[in-house]
């Protein structure tokens, strides 16, 4: 999912369910620690979470194409 570009990457996420979003947060490759706790991703709206995980891809994907940015 990483080299994909960011449309790609959302219409990705928006046919996954819950359970594979709550997934795929959890094995990003990022330069910050993702640590959400199950109560708290699970209290969100499957919109929200969608959200949050498409922040969190599109930050990974970035970290990884310009590993060189500040």
């Amino acid at each position: 999912m990483l080299s994909a570009s960011p449309e790609k990457v959302a219409c990705e996420l928006a046919r996954m369910p819950r359970e594979q979003i709550v997934s795929t947060l959890r094995s990003l490759d990022c330069d910050f620690k993702i640590d959400f706790t199950d109560e708290y991703l699970g209290s969100l709206s499957l919109e929200r979470l969608r959200h949050v995980a498409l922040a969190a891809c599109l930050h990974a994907c970035d970290q990884h194409l310009n590993p060189d940015r500040v």
